[in-house]
C-alpha cells in the first residue's frame, strides 16, 4: 500500500472514531489527529501552487500506455484534444507534485521497458535469424561509381 494510501486509510478510521467518540476527550484527541494527518496529505501538493495543463509526446504507443496507467493509478485524468496524435497526452496537475511522483515512476518503469525491448530484439536478432544485427560492420555504399 502506497504511503499516501495508508494515510488515508487512517484518516477514514480515526473519522470513524471521532464520529462514534464517547467522551469528549476521545473527540478531541481524534480530531487532532486528522488534522496532523490531513496537514501531512497536504503537504505533498502546495496549495499555493496553481494546477496547470502539460503536455507529454512519446515516441511509442507503450510508452502511452503506461503513463496513462501511471496517471490513473496517482488520480490525474490524462487527455487529448480532437485531432492531437496518439502519441501526445495532456494533464491538468500541479507540476511539482506531478514530476515528483508519476514523472518520476514512468521514467523509473520506460528505461525498464526499453531495456527489456532491446533484450528481446538481441535474442530475435540473434536466434531467428541467425546474425548479431550489428550495424557498424555495414559495408560503405560508393556514390556515383
Amino acid at each position: 500500500m502506497s504511503r499516501d494510501a495508508e494515510i488515508r486509510a487512517k484518516l477514514a478510521r480515526l473519522e470513524a472514531l471521532f464520529a462514534r467518540g464517547a467522551t469528549e476527550g476521545e473527540r478531541a484527541a481524534a480530531g487532532a489527529a486528522i488534522d496532523r494527518l490531513q496537514a501531512r496529505l497536504g503537504a505533498d501538493a502546495p496549495v499555493d501552487e496553481p494546477e496547470t495543463e502539460m503536455q507529454y509526446t512519446f515516441p511509442d504507443t507503450w510508452s502511452v500506455r503506461i503513463f496513462v496507467a501511471l496517471c490513473r493509478k496517482h488520480g490525474v485524468r490524462p487527455y487529448r484534444y480532437p485531432r492531437q496524435r496518439r502519441t501526445t497526452v495532456m494533464v491538468r496537475v500541479r507540476q511539482r507534485a506531478f514530476e515528483a511522483t508519476v514523472a518520476a515512476e514512468f521514467r523509473t518503469l520506460h528505461r525498464e521497458l526499453i531495456g527489456y525491448f532491446e533484450e528481446m530484439v538481441d535474442h530475435l536478432i540473434a536466434d531467428a535469424m541467425r546474425g548479431d544485427g550489428d550495424d557498424e560492420t555495414l559495408e560503405q555504399r560508393q556514390i556515383g561509381r
